[in-house]
């Protein structure tokens, strides 16, 4: 009986210990876990925390204060902690405030990423690469690149000061969050860009400032959103760099010339606020007048003359010189070079004016032919030597031509110029000037006379003339009128074939022959003895009767010798 009493009592008090247990387990917090606790009492720059169960532990106030803010806490305020430990060495349970917000803010900022929402923020720190950002209980890295819009060199005045981000990218298991302060900025820009286009439209003028210059133009702060100031756009005349009108800083006045709903560029003029010189420049500038012009810019096909600002005309290089053919431009003219100019042609459509620089001079060519006509003497310098003849300086710097076959008289003109070197001082007679083509034919050997003129004198064609024998061939006689040799074939040697002998002849005789051809070209006589006798048989015949009325050919020449008897 009192066994069985006293296994009863053990089994009440194994039952009472158990649940003991499980009310110290229900009642006491799990170390690792986020509890409530109330603040009791504040003293010595610590808040001290009663978490239930007797339990009391402390934190620094530092970790109860805000991103950027002062710490804020007072005795009764319930506040999260995180239970570390249940027990210190000082009987104290070790919590913290820094962790309780770590665990909460993670929860949060995880709704906030899966939501794409913003989350406040200070940076507080500086690592390699970028900053670090409090965002109230979590600690997240900020890239350099995603600090500002543009690359922000001094960073001091953002540190500490409570400002949206954006989440880019966390990983909770590893600790890790990227954010941007760059994306705020941009969207807000955005909007602000958005709201500033739409109240613009085309055609509108407004106030802006220069806000940055560049090679091709000038970027113009029209109050929150920037425009493009093409350099083109700037004034009517050519600019070459946009700081020649603009500096930065400088408010100006603008017309919206186009806006791009889509990607929100808008461009923008300032010429367009002047009055357009294009529009009168056909008055001002009637075809054939001649102005002033400057220079202003020259190219490998030509030179850009300003007839006044936002008039420029181009001097196209065959345009500029009478005689410089194939040079650059820039030999001729020099930039802000003044110079007289003619105008060749106008297109207003197409803005565009052809001048000309050589039309405001006398053309060299008409002027040599007036005081060089045909037949006059000239004397100039040898500039060249070609295969086919000399070119010599003229007055007026160009050139005239002497051909090979205008060197001489009697040699070859392949031969004759040999005698010719550049720098040589010749004498011409002026043969031709063609002013349309630009040509001068000189002769060097017309300034003698010709010899071969001289020698055939009043020879004609039909004439009879003497010749003296000088050689005999097989196919013919050579022979000798004035010094002028001449062939006679075999078959013109007499109208007898029996009598076409050439070795019938002996060198020195002198025979009469007729001239058949006289070339001046080729500057040789045609001479047959076979024609000679045709022509007097012929003559024979009108003057002693015809064979027709029955006279033999013999009576007729008969009486034909006899009459030259007579005579």
């Amino acid at each position: 009986m009192q066994k069985d009493t006293h296994l009863a009592a053990s089994t009440s008090m194994a039952e009472f210990e158990e649940l003991l247990q499980e009310s110290f387990d229900l009642d006491t917090p799990s170390e690792g876990t986020v509890v409530k606790g109330k603040v009791i009492a504040i003293e010595a720059g610590q808040a001290i925390i009663d978490v239930g169960y007797k339990m009391e532990g402390r934190v620094d106030l530092k970790e109860f204060a805000q991103p950027g803010e002062q710490p804020s806490v007072n005795i009764g305020d319930e506040v999260e902690v995180f239970l570390r430990n249940v027990e210190n060495a000082r009987g104290e349970a070790v919590i913290s405030r820094e962790m309780a917000k770590r665990e909460e803010a993670w929860d949060r900022l995880e709704k906030a990423y899966e939501r794409e929402e913003r989350v406040d923020g200070a940076i507080f720190g500086r690592v390699k690469g970028g900053f670090t950002v409090d965002l109230g209980g979590a600690v997240a890295f900020l890239p350099g690149s995603q600090v500002d819009v543009r690359p922000v060199r001094d960073a001091g005045p953002l540190m500490g000061l409570k400002q949206p981000f954006q989440i880019l990218k966390m990983d909770r298991r590893r600790g890790n969050i990227v954010v941007s302060r760059r994306a705020i900025l941009e969207e807000s820009r955005a909007e602000q860009r958005a709201e500033v286009i739409g109240n613009l439209f085309e055609g509108q003028t407004i106030e802006g400032v220069v806000k940055n210059i560049t090679e091709y133009g000038a970027f113009v702060d029209l109050g929150g959103v920037d425009g493009l100031l093409h350099v083109t756009d700037m004034a009517w005349r050519r600019v070459n760099h946009p700081s020649e009108i603009l500096s930065i800083g400088e408010t100006i006045k603008v017309q919206v010339i186009k806006i791009n709903k889509e990607t929100h560029r808008i461009s923008l003029g300032m010429k367009q606020l002047q009055e357009d010189p294009w529009d009168t420049v056909e008055r001002k500038y009637p075809y054939g007048s001649v102005h002033t012009g400057r220079v202003t810019n020259i190219t490998d096909y030509g030179a850009f003359v300003e007839l006044e600002p936002g008039i420029e005309g181009l001097v196209h290089v065959s345009e500029m010189s009478w005689t410089k053919k194939n040079v650059h431009p820039g030999k001729i003219v020099s930039t802000s070079q003044e110079v007289e100019v003619m105008v060749l042609e106008i297109d207003s459509q197409k803005r565009r004016v052809s001048l000309g620089l050589k039309q405001t001079q006398r053309n060299p060519w008409e002027v040599f032919a007036e005081q060089f006509p045909e037949g006059a003497n000239v004397e100039g310098e040898v500039k060249n030597i070609t295969e086919f003849g000399l070119f010599v300086g003229l007055p007026g710097d160009i050139d005239g031509m002497v051909h090979l076959s205008d060197l001489s008289w009697d040699a070859r003109g392949e031969d004759a110029i040999q005698n010719y070197r550049k720098g040589d001082h010749v004498k011409a007679k002026v043969i031709e000037v063609d002013v349309e083509k630009e040509r001068i034919s000189l002769s060097v050997k017309a300034m003698e006379n010709d010899p071969y003129a001289e020698a055939i004198g009043g020879v004609k064609r039909g004439g009879i003339i003497t010749v003296a024998v000088t050689k005999i061939e097989d196919g013919g006689i050579e022979v000798e009128y004035e010094g002028m040799k001449s062939f006679i074939r075999r078959s013109d040697l007499s109208r007898d074939r029996a009598e076409q002998r050439p070795e019938r002849f002996q060198v020195g005789d002198k025979v009469d022959v007729r001239v058949v051809s006289v070339d001046a070209k080729t500057r040789k006589l045609g001479l047959s003895i076979k024609a000679r006798e045709i022509a007097e048989e012929k003559e024979a015949v009108e003057q002693y009767g015809s064979s027709d009325s029955g006279a033999s050919l013999g009576d007729i020449l008969g009486a034909a010798l006899r009459g030259g008897d007579r005579g």
